[in-house]
């Protein structure tokens, strides 16, 4: 049996599925035996690096003490990641249980389908009550009410961070007075707490603009880490000095040094790298300050216990690595993502868990919590057996995809497939190297070692497992879009179609 099939034996694969195959029914889920529904608040967060937070030590001066807490009294996922490291794709991916190349939301510019189902619409069929705030960019830049919310809030496309304007269940409010976006959500989300209906579970998904670029703290906070400086990365300088090419990285790496991507020309700007760090670690605090805020509301309505309180970044952010930022790119720093649980009443916190756990496995668990098995069509899974101990079944790789983007053209097509020694990188649509990485001898991805004749009948098997995930997800079509305009992100091809 190769290794494909031994890993997903069990775990299923998931095909497509969306509401016109199903004459606009959802499908009927089948109820967990003597399962009580349980309240589920999931807070998302945009670009927050895995590592950046205090009680992991990669900051020593980054303070997130209700981070810490969250770690503490729950469970730290240490290896979590997304399908897809991009903002839309991922929130897409969450909420639906499914693959980018399934709900077509491939980039932050593709439309929505119109057709997808979203798991909080099965939470209602239950009797849940539920409720979104805040950045919900997915599919477009609107910010009209979505399938599955009692209560909705949102705001257009990454919206601002200072006096913002939201969408309250259709009606636009404009404020003023510098009222900062994660202060606002979060006296919004414990406002909805306080009065939604008493006699029903609740499901609240909390959604931050912060920590995305440009980075505006609040300002209590402007100003708390002046001075301070990270530890560069090792692979920071090797497409400034040339050594990348002994290393065998692809010259698409070294290109995109110097783009909105790269160290040398961030965001299209002069900015200082630590200067950036700082202001970004700053920004995190009003999220920190965001979760405190939930966790207190709960403690002091004996709902601490009980509810399941789950804190997720939507991608990863390199800050140095292999001479980039931002996300995209099948790096390690690129895909990890912040991955805290907490639920006194369901298991014993203080966890640190090293099996890998996707965006994906999020909707399976929260309907779980629902006592509501997941559809088939979905395939990730519950990450409950982990939180008890049980890691027997659990899968042993994943894989991933992001797909060439218009507007930032520096990153190719990339598919991908991570086990928990090696990391298999695979381009489409450029002429360049693919990647191979011993990521337990080489946690820092400096060595490609994808031309070594010892390592060429792995690669070949890792290639084959790529190409059946892809054809048994029916991902082998790139899902394409009408695209006629001018590119933002490439200052080489500027004011060209």
């Amino acid at each position: 049996m190769n290794g494909f099939k031994y890993a997903v034996a069990g775990l299923g694969l998931g095909l497509c599925f969306n509401m016109a195959a199903q004459a606009q029914q959802l499908p009927k889920l089948e109820k967990i035996k003597k399962q009580k529904p349980r309240n589920v608040i999931f807070i998302l967060t945009d670009d927050h690096r895995n590592d950046f937070m205090g009680f992991t030590g990669k900051v020593p001066w980054l303070e997130t003490p209700n981070m810490d807490k969250l770690a503490k009294e729950g469970a730290h996922f240490k290896n979590t990641f997304v399908t897809t490291s991009l903002c839309s794709p991922s929130r897409a991916s969450i909420l639906t249980g499914q693959y980018s190349h399934c709900h077509t939301i491939v980039d932050n510019y593709a439309p929505d389908p119109g057709n997808l189902v979203y798991f909080p619409q099965y939470l209602q069929k239950v009797g849940y009550e539920t409720a979104f705030l805040g950045k919900w960019h997915m599919g477009d830049h609107g910010d009209k009410p979505q399938p599955g919310f009692d209560h909705w809030e949102s705001f257009k496309g990454q919206g601002i961070y200072y006096n913002p304007e939201l969408n309250i269940n259709g009606e636009r409010i404009q404020y003023k007075d510098s009222t900062y976006i994660t202060d606002l959500l979060t006296e919004h989300a414990i406002d909805w707490l306080d009065h939604r209906d008493k006699d029903k579970p609740f499901f609240m998904y909390l959604s931050h603009k912060a920590v995305h670029a440009e980075f505006e703290p609040a300002k209590r906070h402007k100003g708390r880490y002046k001075g301070k400086k990270i530890t560069l990365p090792p692979t920071f300088d090797q497409t400034k000095n040339g050594e990348y090419q002994d290393l065998k990285w692809p010259e698409w790496v070294k290109q995109q040094r110097i783009s909105w991507h790269g160290v040398d020309y961030m965001y299209h700007g002069n900015a200082d790298f630590n200067e950036m760090v700082q202001k970004y670690c700053e920004t995190l605090l009003g999220v920190d300050e965001s979760i405190g805020s939930v966790l207190d509301y709960l403690k002091e309505h004996d709902l601490d216990e009980s509810t399941m309180v789950i804190y997720m970044g939507d991608n990863g952010f390199s800050w140095g690595e292999h001479g980039l930022i931002d996300k995209r790119h099948f790096y390690e720093e690129s895909v990890k993502v912040p991955f805290l649980v907490r639920c006194p009443e369901l298991f014993k916190g203080g966890k640190t868990i090293e099996k890998m756990v996707q965006n994906i496995d999020v909707a399976p668990t929260i309907l779980e919590m629902a006592g509501l098995n997941k559809p088939e069509y979905m395939p990730g899974h519950s990450f409950t057996p982990l939180l008890k101990g049980d890691e027997s079944n659990w899968r042993d790789r994943i894989f991933y995809e992001y797909y060439w983007e218009y507007d930032f053209p520096m990153t190719p097509t990339v598919f991908g497939l991570r086990t928990d020694q090696y990391k298999y990188i695979r381009y489409h649509g450029v002429w360049d190297r693919n990647e191979l990485y011993d990521i337990k001898n080489d946690p820092d991805e400096m060595y490609n070692l994808i031309d070594k004749p010892e390592h060429q009948e792995l690669v070949k098997d890792l290639a084959n497992q790529l190409y059946d995930w892809l054809e048994n997800t029916d991902g082998m079509n790139i899902p394409l879009k009408r695209t006629v305009k001018y590119r933002w992100g490439d200052y080489r091809h500027e004011n060209q179609y």
